[in-house]
């Protein structure tokens, strides 16, 4: 009999495809069956995980679920798998935090398949028809936002991204303390935020990073996105109707830029009956040589550090991962707590209709720390 697994991804080029690719060899070479599933972009970042694990065996999920899983018999501790010798290999060789952003509570829940953050990108036939240059500070992003060809995906969650991306490039601490942020950056990002949004196109603001680039790559006005989670798709030919170049983001006030690491991780479900099957084919997928190969070659995103540095890989997508890699090295690590996806949610709500709207920026930032606070004690204390 043949055994079957089942996977539930994202229904994005970059989360699907690679994952069907390595499955069919996966076939070839184990005569196992693993059939992927998509869903949406949406319900990949708030669609709680407890109701996927008992119908898939392998799932793509997101860092911040660590928290939760860690304290609910939802996922299978992959160190229990994998050898401690392949697990230090992966370590060894993480962009930037990806690895270890799926270790918690003492135990790895995922591998780190897909590494992303917010980057930066650009049209290069338009920036030179235009006569711009590239921003390599905040100040002069500012400046460019003005002639009025910068969009910014601004989403809620992004633009609670985009806040983020400020505060974590002025405070170290920035959400590791008892206090979410210190007034003083604080009110200073939310401020700063507003008027760049405000000198943005009003149809990129409520955009996501994928319809940005799509807007990007199909327009004839917008040069530049300061901050996106990046899509190497967009640096291949044939992709989009043109083809985009990736850079690394602007410093903030003399400080090196720091966005918020994304990325996907590969997770085995632990109510999946065939354990040691799936933890074969979770090793195999994040194998150097297949993340190097047949996952990149597919539109994939890698994790693992040998295909950020690969010619061949770079070759592929305009230089994606070598112009951008900085930046992945130096992203921010979000709490993984059990109740941190709850605050983030709703205080992504409060950024978003302060930098659209206005108001009052003391109000819309207590209200943020007061959601942090709870947060801590319990997703209870947030609706209660």
């Amino acid at each position: 009999m043949t055994i079957q697994l089942k996977g539930i991804t994202w229904d994005h080029s970059r989360g699907l495809i690679p994952l069907v690719a390595t499955a069919q060899r996966f076939w070839e070479i184990h005569g196992v069956d693993i059939i992927w599933q998509k869903r949406s972009l949406h319900d990949f970042g708030e669609y709680p995980l407890q109701k996927l694990v008992d119908r898939f065996d392998l799932l793509i999920i997101d860092h911040p679920f660590v928290g939760y899983a860690a304290s609910h018999p939802i996922l299978e501790p992959l160190d229990t798998w994998l050898s401690q010798e392949y697990l230090q290999h992966q370590a060894a060789n993480s962009i930037g935090k990806s690895h270890e952003s799926y270790v918690y509570g003492g135990h790895q829940w995922a591998l780190a398949t897909d590494a992303a953050t917010p980057i930066a990108s650009y049209r290069p036939d338009l920036l030179a028809k235009y006569d711009l240059e590239l921003p390599t500070t905040w100040a002069e992003l500012k400046a460019l936002a003005k002639t009025g060809r910068v969009i910014v995906p601004n989403t809620p969650l992004d633009a609670l991204m985009n806040f983020s991306f400020l505060c974590a490039s002025l405070e170290p601490s920035y959400l590791h303390e008892d206090a979410f942020v210190s007034e003083e950056v604080g009110l200073w990002a939310l401020e700063e935020l507003r008027e760049l949004i405000a000198d943005c196109p009003a149809d990129c603001l409520g955009r996501n990073p994928i319809q940005t680039y799509d807007a990007l790559a199909e327009g004839e006005s917008a040069v530049y996105c300061p901050l996106g989670y990046g899509y190497s798709n967009y640096g291949r030919a044939g992709y989009g109707a043109h083809k985009l170049a990736f850079t690394n983001v602007v410093s903030v006030q003399g400080n090196q830029g720091r966005s918020v690491l994304g990325g996907t991780g590969l997770a085995i479900s632990s109510f999946c009956q065939y354990k040691d099957i799936a933890a074969q084919y979770v090793q195999y997928v994040n194998d150097a040589h297949t993340q190097s190969t047949l996952y990149v070659e597919n539109g994939g995103q890698p994790g693992h550090r040998s295909a950020w540095t690969s010619n061949y890989a770079n070759q592929l997508t305009n230089n994606f991962f070598k112009h951008t890699l900085a930046t992945l090295d130096n992203a921010y690590l979000r709490p993984r707590y059990d109740g941190y996806l709850h605050f983030q949610d709703n205080v992504s709500q409060y950024v978003h209709a302060y930098v659209n709207q206005g108001g009052n920026p003391k109000t819309t930032l207590a209200t943020m720390q007061t959601y942090f606070a709870a947060s801590k004690q319990g997703t209870d204390a947030l609706t209660g």
